[in-house]
């Protein structure tokens, strides 16, 4: 039995980008993941970041996504190679096919005006 899972919980750093291959459209994202560790008495801070690949009716969800939004991701961690143009030497990245994408940021607070309304209409339904 074999199981290729990863879980991401982090931010983006730039909108969602939608590119082409093959006649086949995908969603990228740029996750970043943030942990820390104590050295010499100081906290040492550590950002990684995940290319994250989406697909399919998810990639519709995805290219919706915008810089700063905190999101999960789940999915597999695979690897391929390029030609690399700069280099001449062929490049081996790694990336999250992903499989599912929940949003965590919370909703906007209401302002005291529009909750205010709120209450009133909600009163107005009890009556």
């Amino acid at each position: 039995m074999y199981q290729n899972k990863v879980t991401l919980i982090g931010f983006l750093g730039n909108d969602a980008e939608i590119r082409a291959n093959n006649d086949r459209s995908f969603t990228t994202l740029s996750l970043a993941t943030k942990s820390s560790y104590k050295k010499d008495g100081k906290y040492i801070s550590h950002t990684e970041w995940h290319r994250c690949i989406v697909f399919g009716k998810l990639s519709e969800f995805a290219k919706t996504l915008t810089k700063g939004a905190h999101i999960q991701v789940e999915g597999e961690l695979r690897s391929r190679e390029y030609d690399s143009k700069k280099t001449d030497t062929k490049q081996r990245i790694w990336e999250i096919k992903v499989d599912s994408i929940l949003k965590l940021d919370r909703a906007e607070k209401a302002t005291p005006e529009e909750q205010e309304q709120h209450e009133l209409n909600l009163q107005e339904e009890a009556a």
